[in-house]
């Protein structure tokens, strides 16, 4: 076989690219009843953004990220997350200028070097949220509620929003050393990732999937056991308001998600229908992502939705669109002067904003009453050389199998009228 697309990646075909449609405008439409606005920011950035952003001690900057250097000797990386990317638009682009807070969404395909599995890809997409400019516990259960509301517009069943709160730095570096004191005795039990991560950011340690660390790391303490007075009050303000919100959410002491810039809110929504990695949703707060970009402090909180995650989820539970919608008619004309003055009535048709095709390949009447039942076809607009003398085109319910003979002139008007009546 000839040249293939790189694994770890995938093309998505006819049939299968309206899901990807239903649930990107079901996306959007989400997102403006919550007042989003849409961003769109490059595909590679500087590597420096995602060092910083991401932080040095994630597995995404030490192992998965595609970086190359550009023609004038600049390392440049193909975006792996999305959040880094709004951060540095804020500041270059000052939208600390508009008010606040600044409510973002965008939708995109994301790059990170691993192992390809079920619901994984090296290119893979994202939909996510990000508000920057408001610290209060409102904009945190605002940004999970928006989220819980797309599922159940969706209709997925059998949610759980896990919820943390990871703490401020103060309140992490005392939780920091009662972990590592826990771990002293353990650490080289651990796997080999767990131990380097030991000095660098031992809280990543309880968010290990290698059943013998988690095995290691029961009883250890939680960032709950250490919060300080604001983060907890913080954390108890934000339950109280999911709750009004009618989120189903547990408190999960021992999510801290993958990523450095995370303080305070963290939390994560699990299904259980897609496997092991049943997280088709994660997000926290970030109050100090803008600062270490290079920005003034500004508070921040978002999430991304794997949209391969959402999809398998949708498709185990029977909530995607049955079929495709369907070609409202197709014209069938015979004979070069039919194809003429059917070319021109299939141009005005699609102006009126109708679902029309025609046959490209000059083929008989039967073979193209085969292509219109294959294609879904509502109708068939037949036009041949005795319509045209007659000056008439010949409409034929393909699922009725009734057929009518309107006056040419009138086509347009009465074709249009069966459309707006959804016949």
């Amino acid at each position: 076989m000839g040249i293939q697309r790189p694994k770890g990646t995938q093309d998505l075909l006819p049939g299968t690219v309206e899901q990807w449609q239903y649930l990107e405008e079901t996306i959007r439409s989400v997102c403006r009843e919550f007042g989003y606005d849409e961003i769109r920011t490059p595909m590679f950035e500087a590597t420096e953004l995602f060092q910083r952003g991401v932080g040095q001690t994630t597995d995404i900057v030490q192992k998965e990220m595609y970086t190359f250097l550009d023609k004038g000797d600049r390392s440049m990386t193909l975006r792996p997350e999305m959040t880094a990317s709004v951060c540095r638009a804020y500041v270059e682009d000052k939208l600390f200028g508009q008010p606040q807070p600044v409510k973002l969404y965008y939708m995109g395909p994301m790059f990170r070097y691993e192992r390809p599995q079920s619901g994984r890809f090296r290119q893979f997409h994202q939909f996510g949220v990000e508000v920057l400019g408001a610290e209060q516990p409102l904009v945190d259960a605002e940004v999970i509620s928006l989220v819980w509301n797309l599922f159940q517009r969706l209709g997925l069943s059998g949610l759980e929003v896990h919820v943390n709160s990871v703490g401020c730095p103060i309140c992490r570096a005392k939780h920091r050393e009662q972990l590592q004191e826990f771990l002293a005795t353990r650490r080289n039990e651990l796997c080999k990732d767990c131990q380097d991560r030991y000095e660098r950011n031992p809280l990543r340690i309880l968010d290990c999937k290698n059943p013998s660390c988690q095995t290691l790391t029961a009883g250890a303490p939680t960032t709950k056991d250490t919060l300080c007075e604001e983060c907890s009050t913080h954390f108890e303000r934000v339950l109280a308001l999911l709750g009004v919100a009618g989120v189903a959410y547990r408190v999960n002491p021992r999510l801290v998600r993958g990523l450095d810039y995370y303080t305070k809110t963290a939390f994560e929504v699990m299904v259980e229908e897609i496997g092991a990695q049943s997280a088709i949703c994660g997000g926290g707060r970030y109050d100090k992502l803008v600062e270490e970009i290079g920005g003034s402090p500004t508070p921040g909180i978002g999430f991304a939705m794997g949209i391969e995650r959402v999809l398998t989820a949708l498709q185990v539970q029977n909530k995607l669109p049955e079929e495709k919608p369907r070609l409202f008619a197709m014209l069938i004309a015979l004979g070069e002067k039919a194809q003429n003055e059917g070319f021109a009535l299939l141009s005005a048709l699609r102006t009126q904003g109708i679902s029309v095709s025609m046959d490209l390949q000059g083929r008989n009447l039967k073979a193209q009453l085969k292509a219109a039942n294959r294609q879904g076809a509502h109708y068939a607009l037949i036009l041949g050389e005795e319509e045209l003398e007659k000056n008439v085109i010949l409409i034929r319910d393909l699922t009725l199998g009734e057929q009518s003979e309107i006056p040419l002139v009138d086509a347009v008007e009465e074709i249009n009228k069966n459309y707006q009546r959804g016949v």
